[in-house]
């Protein structure tokens, strides 16, 4: 196999990989074939995993928005914790009895904190580390709120500071930090 056959060979199998969500990543895969390096592997098995967890902290704005708390403690992991202004939680079922109670149930009616219906959150500037099977990112969001005449208005500005785990095969938030940074509003915590 040439190393230009092998090269379009791991880009087809980084696709199948990602786009089918396949149980066995392209990287295997890819040792598994005569003549593919072991840094070709580690590189690929890279971009999985970086792909994998931008699709993690993309389901948690979702999850965020349409008041989804079971999906969105369970981008959690086991004892994963979410450290915000609204205080901490530790743990799924504690992430999403405190999400139910500061941000309510319901993305069509008005919250607890009194934030109107089709508000959202906007996230950029991701940057992702992998090692292993621990990862850090760096992620920008932009709360938007409604104004009395039906117009988006941004309202907070911030970042989050995460640490991810794999747990049984998946990238989950070991700990979320949510900072708010225009106006400041650092996140409460338990200390």
């Amino acid at each position: 196999m040439t190393s230009n056959s092998r090269a379009w060979l791991a880009v087809g199998l980084f696709f199948l990989g990602v786009g089918a969500g396949a149980a066995v990543p392209a990287s295997i895969l890819l040792t598994r074939q005569q003549g593919v390096d072991p840094a070709t592997a580690a590189r690929l098995q890279t971009l999985e995993d970086r792909a994998a967890i931008r699709d993690v902290i993309i389901a948690y704005g979702h999850d965020l928005d349409t008041r989804d708390w079971a999906a969105f403690a369970n981008l959690f992991a086991k004892d994963g914790e979410w450290v915000g202004g609204m205080g901490t939680a530790k743990g799924r079922a504690e992430i999403q009895k405190m999400m139910e109670t500061t941000i309510g149930t319901d993305a069509k009616a008005t919250s607890p904190a009194g934030f109107k219906p089709g508000n959202f959150h906007v996230f950029t500037n991701i940057s992702i580390k992998v090692d292993g099977d621990m990862a850090t990112a760096v992620t920008k969001w932009m709360f938007i709120v409604t104004t009395e005449d039906n117009k988006p208005q941004p309202y907070y500005l911030g970042h989050y500071d995460d640490t991810f785990v794999r747990e049984d095969g998946q990238w989950k938030f070991l700990k979320r930090v949510a900072y708010g940074d225009i106006p400041a509003a650092p996140p409460k915590t338990s200390n």
